[in-house]
């Protein structure tokens, strides 16, 4: 399924199906057709195994996708024409004329990404191989959607300034947020803030810029994200954790995002768990930088942002040690339960914990689940995330390529 822009979650193109696995280092699997009603498709997997792969030549591209020497030849033709790919010089050391090497043009085209939380808001200017040409990041608790929608209108010229890119090169924007923005109560939550169960995002940004815009959960954004610029590379089938102002999560598998039936697979911040005094409670309450913040202020210490976590002195760093005790007991069990019901390659922590205290939390889980390894079939480890805190606005912004250029195995389903 495509991404929508009607307010629907975005759907995303998933890299290839029908295959055996592969192996874990190879990237993505890709499928191709030879069927003459394929084209599209076709060329959304060439451009795909020369993004992922590149530099590549035609031969490799067409080993990759199962598609005719012909086809590709046909295929990159095109790309070139359309200067979506580039030429990259010519493989060396083998016999007969050098090939010719492609790589995806990173000028061709570029997307916006906004990721919009109770604590940030942040967008993004993402070129088509993955590089943020331009970052705008604002600390605002529960900014409401009058705030969102003037952040965006007076930041989008400055940015696109920065980096020299015109309007017309944005083929569109994707909005990472929260499927419970406003049903999630927080701490210091402002009654108002449910103003956000009654706007359609897309209809509020989507006159500021002229473009198509496509909504997706921040988790699944950031899963997203992951699969395509940062560990998904190495593993096929993953489970994200992200660590917001709450906590999501966002579930891989044999390099496709999983949605359930009703779009809201990976929700681990909604299962329960004891806090430290032996009270149940949600993980998000117990596993959240709002949580931490929390217990920081019942000690005296002011926290706002990530940022200030580096300077909360003896006493918060005590703080901050026994919530990671508490959040790793708390996780456990959840984590015991992918791990038996899912079986990912790994899990993958990522969001807005600054990557220290990431690190120690995937070091501590990691011991703990080691030594439950006898009585479970099989535990993936644990580890920090590539794209760090801007996952969820990357994987946003992918959202239009997906739309405009990526594959999808739904693509050659006939349509009811």
């Amino acid at each position: 399924m495509s991404p929508t822009r009607s307010g629907a979650r975005g759907r995303r193109h998933a890299p290839g199906a029908g295959r055996a696995p592969a192996d874990r280092n190879s990237g993505p699997e890709l499928s191709g057709t030879n069927l003459v009603r394929a084209g599209d498709h076709n060329q959304r997997v060439t451009l795909h195994a020369i993004r992922v792969n590149g530099p590549v030549t035609r031969a490799e591209i067409a080993g990759m996708t199962g598609l005719t020497p012909a086809s590709i030849a046909n295929i990159t033709n095109r790309l070139l024409e359309d200067r979506l790919v580039l030429r990259a010089g010519h493989q060396r050391g083998v016999r007969g004329q050098p090939a010719v090497k492609y790589v995806i043009n990173p000028d061709s085209c570029f997307s916006l990404g906004l990721n919009i939380d109770r604590d940030h808001v942040t967008m993004i200017v993402l070129d088509f191989v993955g590089t943020i040409r331009a970052r705008v990041s604002r600390e605002i608790a529960f900014a409401k959607p009058a705030h969102v929608r003037r952040f965006v209108s007076r930041s989008i010229d400055q940015l696109l300034g920065k980096v020299g890119i015109a309007r017309d090169r944005l083929i569109g924007m994707g909005v990472a947020f929260p499927d419970d923005l406003a049903r999630t109560r927080l701490p210091e939550q402002p009654d108002d803030y449910d103003v956000w169960a009654t706007v359609r995002v897309d209809t509020m940004l989507g006159d500021l810029l002229g473009i198509p815009v496509f909504l997706e959960n921040d988790a699944a954004a950031a899963a997203i994200g992951e699969m395509q610029f940062g560990a998904g590379h190495h593993y096929r089938s993953f489970f994200y954790l992200l660590v917001t102002a709450a906590l999501g999560g966002g579930l891989v598998a044999d390099g496709s995002y999983f949605r359930g039936a009703n779009g809201r697979s990976g929700e681990i911040g909604w299962l329960h768990s004891r806090t430290a005094l032996g009270d149940v409670e949600q993980l998000q309450r117990i596993v959240s930088l709002s949580a931490l913040y929390s217990r920081l202020a019942a000690e005296g210490i002011r926290v706002t942002s990530p940022a200030d976590l580096g300077g909360v002195g003896l006493a918060g760093r005590g703080v901050i040690d026994a919530w990671i005790e508490e959040a790793t007991n708390a996780l456990l069990d959840s984590f015991v339960a992918i791990n038996c019901l899912i079986n990912p390659e790994a899990i993958l922590i990522g969001g807005r914990l600054p990557a220290a205290l990431i690190d120690r939390l995937a070091s501590a889980l990691n011991l703990r689940l080691g030594r439950s390894a006898a009585q479970v079939p099989a535990v993936a480890p644990v580890s920090r995330a590539a794209l760090a805190d801007d996952a969820p606005a990357v994987g946003a912004a992918i959202l239009p390529f997906s739309d405009r250029f990526l594959p999808t195995r739904y693509a050659l389903l006939k349509s009811a």
